[in-house]
């Protein structure tokens, strides 16, 4: 079957992949759609460190094509979004309903495919840019068969990522202000989070001016151009003149952590969903600190899949969640470098591989 693999060195579309079967507690799915995903971009750059040859892709829909034993939620035909959060559901933090902390779903990766008799690796318990992948059950969510695939692929990354981070981590509260530096797909969820939660003000700031008209599309009432503003904290503060409640940074930029820290308000908080590389480290002003300002990490929009997914879905169905409109171009999986060379040069919100 064909697919899309890092050797360590380049990533290449191949077609000789094969994939074990199910066992028990996993899933087998025929993957119609997976978006690309500037994480995917960073294991090929180096960003995030993962173990070659390794099968990439982790923001994937399509069709369950057999079930494992002991698998009842899902069966062969449902259609499910996968997210890549391979939980156990039975420690400390999954009974505490915070999946994204279980310590068995991450650094653990699996190796289900095989290429000439070598075992790949699964990229974030997903590998979604193959033909099929093998998921543990609780990563298989279903959805409604209205839903178009190339849409709910993105449900189980980018905009869990997004909303989850206004929706569960920082619980941005109606009427409640929002800042967002960046974007990209995850700034985009993020601002219609931002919209859905009932803020009031979304200033979106990116360096990209064509980014405006999609920015204000998913919520944003105001846009900086970085690119044209000498001060864009200024520009913000033209607006939000005493700083913001909720500042998220989803580029991974240090200097765009320490922005973000400046532009809160009092009892503002600063949510960092951008990947700087792991060693880099970010300043800010200790004292601001103390008008109880707060820098939050958040892992995958501290969700819980099977809930959240779910719901997206069917805020999806009731038009109060954009998915359609992030997807920009859609590409053959074949076109795999030229979806790559898009994404680097900001030209989609979203490009989708198909099968």
């Amino acid at each position: 079957m064909r697919g899309v693999v890092f050797d360590g060195k380049q990533a290449q579309v191949v077609g000789d992949l094969e994939i074990r079967e199910p066992g028990p507690g996993e899933v087998l799915v025929a993957i119609a759609a997976a978006g690309l995903c500037h994480s995917d971009l960073s294991v090929i750059d180096g960003t995030i460190p993962f173990p070659p040859p390794v099968v990439l892709g982790h923001e994937g829909a399509g069709v369950v094509e057999a079930v494992g034993a002991g698998v009842t939620h899902v069966a062969p035909g449902d259609h499910v979004s996968l997210s890549t959060l391979a939980n156990c559901g039975a420690c400390a933090d999954c009974d505490r309903g915070r999946p994204t902390m279980c310590r068995k779903a991450i650094g653990m990766p699996d190796r289900p495919f095989s290429r000439a008799g070598q075992p790949l690796f699964q990229f974030a318990s997903n590998s979604a840019f193959a033909e099929r992948t093998l998921v543990k059950a609780v990563q298989a969510v279903k959805i409604p068969e209205d839903v178009p695939l190339t849409s709910a692929a993105l449900i189980g990354c980018g905009v869990l990522t997004g909303v989850g981070a206004v929706l569960n981590r920082a619980k941005v509260g109606l009427g409640e202000t929002v800042v967002v530096i960046g974007t990209g797909g995850i700034g985009l969820n993020v601002i219609q989070g931002a919209r859905i939660a009932g803020a009031s003000v979304i200033v979106a700031v990116d360096a990209n001016p064509a980014k405006e008209a999609v920015a204000r599309q998913f919520g944003a009432t105001h846009f900086v151009d970085a690119s044209t503003v000498p001060d864009t904290s200024a520009a913000v503060r033209e607006v939000l003149p005493t700083g913001a409640d909720h500042a998220f940074e989803c580029v991974g930029n240090v200097r765009l952590i320490r922005q973000a820290v400046d532009l809160l308000d009092r009892h503002g908080q600063a949510v960092l969903l951008g990947v700087p590389g792991f060693k880099e480290e970010a300043s800010f002003l200790v004292s601001s600190m103390y008008l109880d300002k707060t820098i939050m990490g958040c892992r995958y929009g501290s969700s819980r899949p099977q809930h959240d997914i779910a719901l997206y879905a069917e805020l999806y169905r009731q038009g109060k969640l954009l998915l359609d409109e992030l997807v920009t171009e859609v590409y053959p999986v074949e076109d795999f470098a030229k979806a790559v060379d898009d994404a680097h040069h900001g030209r989609v919100a979203r490009g989708v591989l198909t099968f």
